[in-house]
């Protein structure tokens, strides 16, 4: 697979709720921290705003455009944002499926999407990678966004048999495209705009493609033609750590997969992420995770399914 789709493979992200917001008059709605979520909606109708905790700057929403909440951050939306917020609980119940709310009785602003649960068990360090806001405004990809927007409102509004699997596939179109839209876009800082770069890209679909070779910080700037000095220091800057430290903590994300999922001896585990032995493994395991590669297969969410 490629970058994209290991990270959001490995958080698992699943739509359990898909729905529509309206509002009317002058609004606005706070919504709290998010937790291990992700939120991903397309605006149908009129304009806002939108302000993320600790993003400087409020973001302009209009019409046509989309925008991804990846961070879980808390945010407000609304006409005005110096307006007194309704909070969101009041009016969003927590786990309706389907429908619209409506908000002042709507009319002058609509959205419709879907917020994922994550399932990762490390979805902190997986959710750190992507910004805090995805803000997808010009017209490259629209289309299937468009088209997605349009399916998700008739299942909405229609309520057919099979209409939670179909919106579930939905959501996970949106999701994905509107990831890959920012990500061909090249703007931005951080993980995915080192993946659109060309050269940075090229050393991190290496170490996703092979995280078992033995990656040096000379091989990895040869990957991406540069020499180690520029590489390291362009690295760091746009992903926010050493490459080293990256392929570290991938390679720790998919040992967690593996033996939260996979049912396999820590050994088997240890050489198909890149380490020649078990005890080497198990000492960078605890530094990095906390607690050896036995103890977190026993206490994983699966194990402890699997234990019922």
């Amino acid at each position: 697979m490629d970058p994209l789709s290991d990270v959001l493979s490995l958080l698992k992200p699943h739509a359990y709720v898909s729905s529509g917001f309206e509002a009317g008059g002058d609004w606005a709605v706070q919504f709290g921290n998010q937790g291990a979520l992700i939120k991903c909606y397309a605006v149908v109708s009129g304009g806002g705003w939108l302000a993320v905790d600790g993003v400087d700057e409020p973001v302009r929403l209009e019409a046509g455009e989309c925008f991804v909440l990846p961070s879980g951050r808390a945010f407000r939306m609304g006409s005005d944002l110096s307006l007194p917020a309704t909070q969101a609980g009041q009016i969003f119940p927590p786990a309706r499926r389907g429908g619209a709310v409506r908000l002042n009785g709507g009319g002058a602003f609509a959205l419709v999407g879907s917020r994922f649960g994550v399932g990762g068990h490390h979805a902190d360090m997986l959710l750190g990678l992507l910004p805090p806001i995805v803000h997808i405004t010009g017209q490259a990809g629209q289309a299937a966004l468009r088209w997605s927007v349009e399916q998700m409102m008739k299942e909405l509004r229609e309520r057919q048999a099979g209409n939670a699997l179909v919106l579930q596939h939905l959501a996970h179109f949106m999701l994905v495209q509107a990831l890959r839209v920012h990500l061909e876009s090249g703007s931005g800082v951080g993980w995915l705009a080192a993946l659109a770069d060309r050269q940075l890209g090229a050393a991190i679909r290496a170490v996703h493609a092979e995280p078992a070779h033995g990656w040096t910080l000379q091989l990895l700037a040869e990957q991406a033609g540069m020499s180690r000095s520029t590489f390291a220091l362009r690295f760091r800057e746009a992903v926010g750590e050493p490459p080293m430290q990256y392929v570290a903590r991938w390679r720790m994300l998919l040992a967690c997969d593996r033996l939260e999922n996979g049912g396999e001896p820590v050994g088997t585990v240890a050489l198909a992420v890149g380490y020649e032995s078990e005890s080497a493994f198990s000492a960078a395991f605890k530094r990095m995770m906390g607690c050896s590669p036995r103890h977190y297969g026993r206490t994983s969410p699966a194990a402890a399914r699997a234990a019922q």
